[in-house]
């Protein structure tokens, strides 16, 4: 169940936390439980010490002002773009350069191994590169035929 609270941003950016007692939290942090199968429900939102002081079910239950502070922080926070084509790999031995097309525009990044591809779900993958930045394939089938056959070659 989501906790009742008020969340304000002060002078300085940071998000503020109210409770219903009265216990004020300065610089508190939304993070998701499932950022990639369920990216609207089950956020934290924690303190500077990593404890949590509250607990969001659903992003779409709380009141618009609320709830579009915490998307506005959690979006600043995370960078996961998402792959819908994968143009071409310099090589099938690693590491490789991809250029890919992603929502986010087109890109290349370097992978470093095999391993640096991890299946999360039958049809999900999540792809690390060089510096440690994810991609997400939310699903197999939608890619196009070249960039299948491209993963084949990987998975």
């Amino acid at each position: 169940m989501t906790t009742t609270f008020e969340l304000t941003r002060n002078p300085f950016g940071r998000l503020v936390l109210t409770t219903t007692e009265g216990v004020v939290h300065e610089g508190v942090s939304p993070v998701r439980a499932f950022p990639v199968q369920a990216p609207e429900d089950g956020i934290s939102l924690l303190n500077t010490d990593g404890k949590e002081v509250a607990w969001i079910d659903m992003i779409s239950d709380l009141p618009p002002a609320i709830g579009a502070l915490v998307a506005e922080e959690l979006g600043g926070r995370e960078f996961m773009p998402e792959i819908s084509r994968i143009n071409s790999v310099t090589s099938y031995a690693t590491p490789c350069t991809w250029s890919v097309a992603t929502d986010r525009g087109d890109t290349e990044f370097v992978l470093r191994g095999e391993e640096d591809i991890r299946r999360l779900t039958v049809d999900t993958l999540l792809i690390s590169d060089i510096h440690g930045i994810h991609y997400l394939v939310r699903d197999l089938r939608e890619l196009d035929k070249h960039s299948k056959k491209i993963l084949d070659r990987f998975l």
